[in-house]
């Protein structure tokens, strides 16, 4: 037999404290054995207590150990600890009633049209709202900002409900939920740009507003400490459910919130332990899942999951075994438990002896309120206790855990049953029930009909009084989206100017003319420190390393060590007041805080202009999503995709190519996109941005331009006064033809980096095959179709409208062939506006890695390629024999 001392020790049984000394191992036994001896006498149950009570007393005593990342299935906050109620909780118990009803009443008397709704989600967080109305939820009537509230988007009918006792919504506007078309209805879920009087943040689709709320947090400290809007009396608020935690971007910056110590945030996790279909965990428990995540992230982590009925019976728990049967029983069986009679819970939940006990001493209608109704999150004086923790604790976020029932008050055919999300209504009988057990005043004869009636107090009853007092006191309205922002005054014409000059022979990339305009614009006086610049750990890739020293990199810690390239001109400056906001490797993160700084104007009253560069291929495509919330949420502001291009950006493969970006982009209505060929296109580009979003009649929208990082020279910008404006609306001719030649003709247009070829095309079009070609720049091929569009719509109403691209084409003699560095559906956006003959290139397919030249050759973009397509279109109309475009394939290399 091997000697037990030669056999290594199981991984499970190493510690790190194995690699100190241990100076004195006699006194480390006796504390060992007396832990073996409280084991071996009252238990492990007992041995864990009192081990977390001296853990307790040590870090109370400022003794730094690691943080326990769990903690019993049992409220945080103890009885003794929960502060006075400072409301009225019969009047505020009035009110929620009247809430639940009518939000019940608006979704089942609009199912009745096929119109659907969600009525359970509201029911189990109804008091987790309530209170935070009632007495915690700040307006804006003081300071402008109030705090920023997140909200359950399948919650809505709630916050609608509500706002119909206060008087800001009419029975008629409630009728009208989901009802939009005529312009005047209630939209489903928040949706700011369809009720921009009230929603200030979307937050469906699920997981984008925890990712929101952390930023518009971590913004709100940014913006007071560069001194552009006080910001300490501002919370951000964000209502989620246990299953949305699941979306990843929910839990992406859990740690960005505790490192920045964001104790201006509150997440409310509505634990009622079901998604969409079925229970969030079945077989584990989500609340400690969750807790484990949020502390071992850093944040402070409250638990309210039982209600009053259950404090005294926990009390009695002096063995530990009613909290440990607690912790054990699956979410599943714990949401059977809510659906079922005593009898089933006395059999399987009080298994064993001692809890046996503890059952003989609950009656059957103790235990089903235990079971079925009494949870934390569902009774006020659990909720305003941990609120009320919540905002006074300092240092780190607070995530507060409140367990409810799903479905709760609107009988049993809907509490905790799997399919309650997908049931948009309720019948006259659960109407009735529904009734008495709020305890409502209506009438039988009001419930007799097919319509369940709204019931509303009076003006001047008690409870509208009181609603209305308390908002009054917590600095008016919530929710609520006001726009009070002045116009921002237009900078000066000297960072334009220096783009239009152009720059002479020296060859630069757009990127980088973009860079530097907007490096000059930061120095203005006018707008200069209303910049925001934004970019996902790519400042060196896009030529912004300038600003570190200048500018500064916003850090709540400012710069704490020696930045090794403290000794070169360009070296990594962190500052409290720092501008520029380098988030990491995040275009999630960088997009939610794009978000925050281009809604400032709205949120705080203060326009901001965020400048947000990303690699092209992440931007739409990563963050699609987000970019649609943007636009939702009526955010402003400049948006780069930067080594754009197929073709462009080459050797990083596949995945990097961005040749669909603005194909992505022209499916939001918000998004204004171009893709600039000129440092002097973007100067107007930029100017005409600033004056759309920031000017006298400020505009909804954001920009998406499109920059390229290869060098090329820049030339002045005509003198043409027709060529701005053609910038601005999508397209003008930057370079004719011989207008004295003969023979055939034809047109170029070209976008972004693609007018080189082309206007290298129009070259040998004419030097080679006596061909003359008109080229193009297409700012923008986006704008160019919502011009069309829009004529097109006009038409149908009567008006007479030409479409700009063909007025702008329609002297132009031969067919047109449009060729970008992007996929042909991009260009194509326009081809039956054009009345000409149309065909076009471009870089359709996956991106590969290889020279530019060879890139270009392969996707048949370049100049060559250009000449042959030209030809082809040409000898199809008969203008050029029909073997000249064969022959220019095998004068060019194109063959095979």
């Amino acid at each position: 037999m091997s000697d037990p001392a030669t056999q290594p020790t199981a991984p499970s049984a190493i510690s790190e404290l194995d690699q100190l000394p241990d100076r004195d191992s006699e006194e480390t036994a006796e504390w060992q054995a007396s832990l073996d001896a409280v084991v071996e006498s009252a238990g492990p149950e007992r041995a864990a207590y009192l081990m977390r009570r001296v853990y307790e007393h040590a870090t109370r005593s400022g003794i730094v150990l690691p943080g326990l990342v769990s903690s019993d299935y049992i409220n945080t906050i103890p009885v003794a600890a929960q502060p006075d109620f400072p409301g009225d909780l019969a009047m505020e118990s009035r009110i929620t009633a009247l809430n639940r009803w009518n939000a019940a009443a608006m979704v089942s008397r609009g199912s009745r049209l096929g119109l659907g709704g969600h009525i359970s989600t509201y029911a189990s967080a109804a008091w987790l709202y309530e209170i935070g109305f009632n007495h915690f939820f700040r307006g804006k009537d003081t300071d402008g900002s109030g705090d920023q509230l997140f909200l359950q988007g399948h919650a809505t009918p709630g916050i609608y409900a509500r706002l119909f006792l206060e008087g800001r919504l009419s029975e008629k506007q409630l009728d009208a939920f989901r009802r939009e078309a005529d312009g005047h209805g209630l939209p489903s879920y928040p949706h700011p740009r369809r009720l921009p009087w009230l929603w200030e943040f979307p937050t469906v689709s699920m997981g984008l507003g925890p990712l929101g709320a952390i930023y518009q947090a971590r913004f709100n400290r940014y913006l007071q400490a560069r001194g552009i809007k006080d910001t300490s009396g501002s919370r951000v608020w964000a209502f989620l459910g246990d299953g949305e935690m699941d979306e990843p971007e929910s839990m992406a910056a859990l740690a960005l919130a505790a490192r920045e110590r964001l104790d201006n945030l509150t997440f409310v996790v509505n634990c009622n332990l079901q998604r969409l279909d079925g229970p969030v965990r079945s077989n584990s428990k989500i609340v400690q899942e969750l807790e484990a995540r949020f502390r071992g992230a850093g944040w402070n982590v409250i638990k309210s999951l039982w209600g009053e009925t259950w404090d005294p019976v926990l009390q009695q728990d002096t063995t530990g075994a009613l909290v440990h049967r607690l912790g054990e029983v699956p979410d599943a069986q714990m949401q059977t438990y809510a659906t079922r009679d005593a009898a089933y819970i006395r059999k399987n939940f009080f298994t064993g002896d001692a809890l046996s006990g503890v059952a003989a001493g609950l009656g059957d209608a103790q235990l089903m309120e235990m079971f079925a109704t009494s949870r934390g999150g569902h009774e006020p004086l659990k909720v305003h206790a941990a609120y009320r923790a919540a905002v006074e604790h300092k240092g780190a976020p607070t995530v507060i855990l409140a367990q409810t029932v799903k479905g709760h008050t609107l009988g049993p055919a809907f509490e905790a049953r799997n399919a309650n999300h997908q049931m948009k209504k309720l019948t006259m009988e659960q109407f009735r029930q529904m009734r008495d057990r709020l305890e409502l005043p209506i009438p039988d004869s009001a419930l007799s009909g097919d319509l369940v009636p709204y019931f509303h107090p009076g003006e001047n009853s008690p409870e509208v009084r009181y609603l209305r007092d308390r908002r009054v006191a917590l600095d008016g309205p919530a929710p609520v989206r006001r726009v009070v922002a002045d116009p921002l005054p237009q900078p000066a014409e000297r960072p334009f100017e220096s783009l239009k000059k152009g720059f002479g022979n020296q060859e630069v990339a757009t990127t980088m003319a973009l860079v530097r305009l907007v490096k000059d614009l930061m120095r203005g006086e006018e707008t200069g420190a209303r910049w925001v610049p934004i970019i996902p750990d790519e400042a060196r890739t896009f030529g912004m390393e300038s600003l570190f020293p200048s500018a500064g990199i916003y850090s709540p810690d400012g710069q704490t060590y020696d930045p090794v390239d403290a000794d070169q001109l360009l070296y990594y400056k962190e500052a409290r007041d720092g501008q520029l906001i380098d988030e990491g490797i995040t275009e999630a993160g960088s997009m939610a805080e794009f978000a925050a700084a281009a809604t400032a104007y709205a949120t705080h009253g203060e326009p901001m202009i965020p400048f947000y560069i990303f690699y092209a291929m992440f931007g739409f495509q990563r963050t699609g999503d987000q970019f649609w919330a943007l636009a939702d949420q009526m955010g402003r502001g400049f948006a780069v995709g930067a080594t754009a291009g197929r073709t462009t950006m080459t050797g990083e493969g596949l995945q990097h190519a961005d040749g669909h970006s603005h194909l992505l982009a022209a499916t939001n209505p918000a998004a204004i996109s171009y893709d600039p060929a000129f440092a002097y296109e973007i100067a107007v580009i930029v100017r005409e941005g600033l004056r759309r979003m920031y000017g006298e009649q400020p505009e909804n929208v954001f920009y998406y331009l499109t920059v390229y990082n290869e060098p090329k020279l820049q030339p002045p910008m005509p003198t043409d006064p027709s060529v701005e404006d053609g910038i601005v609306r999508g397209i003008y001719r930057f370079r004719q033809g011989d207008s004295a030649a003969t023979g055939p003709r034809i047109q170029l247009l070209s976008s972004g980096t693609a007018i080189h070829w082309a206007l290298k095309a129009q070259e040998l079009l004419a030097s080679d095959w006596d061909v003359h070609a008109d080229v193009w720049s297409v700012t923008s091929w986006t704008e160019l179709r919502r011009d069309a569009l829009d004529a097109d719509a006009a038409r149908l109403r009567g008006e007479e409208r030409t479409p700009y691209v063909a007025s702008a084409l329609s002297e132009a003699q031969g067919p047109v062939l449009a060729v970008s560095d992007w996929m042909r559906q991009v260009p194509d956006q326009i081809s039956r506006w054009v009345v000409q003959d149309y065909s076009s290139l471009g870089t359709d397919g996956f991106g590969l890695s290889d020279t530019r030249d060879a890139v270009r050759r392969y996707f048949q973009v370049d100049a060559e390629s250009i000449v042959v397509a030209a030809l082809d279109q040409l000898a199809r109309r008969g203008e050029v024999p029909l073997e000249t475009a064969a022959e220019a394939r095998r004068r060019y290399g194109l063959e095979g």
